[in-house]
């Protein structure tokens, strides 16, 4: 069980570490969102799924209630990101943010 959490928590600081790389490399704003949107949504769940499996190290009723809620909070962070992410690229667009193109200098 030990060796899954630890697992999971490298996995999810692996794409957290991505998307910070993304963010710092990409020139603009929306594939800035983009890098962020992605990783921070897949390491954020991977994460919390660490915290549930940890959880469960002590097995009981009580125990498995709560990783479940943890569980339902991964399944609302997978929703949720990408639709928040969305919203903000819809409403950057609409307010005039413009996409880089490649004869672009980087910002």
């Amino acid at each position: 069980m030990t060796i899954a959490i630890s697992i999971f928590l490298l996995l999810g600081l692996f794409f957290f570490t991505v998307g910070v790389i993304g963010i710092l490399r990409f020139p603009d704003f929306y594939s800035r969102l983009h890098a962020a949107g992605k990783s921070d949504s897949l390491a954020a769940v991977l994460v919390v799924i660490a915290v549930a499996l940890y959880n469960l190290q002590d097995f009981s009723v009580g125990n498995l209630l709560v990783s479940i809620k943890i569980l339902l909070i991964a399944v609302f962070i997978y929703v949720a990101s990408p639709t928040a992410t969305h919203a903000i690229t819809k409403t950057a667009l609409v307010i005039g943010v413009i996409p880089w193109s490649k004869g672009d200098k980087k910002s």
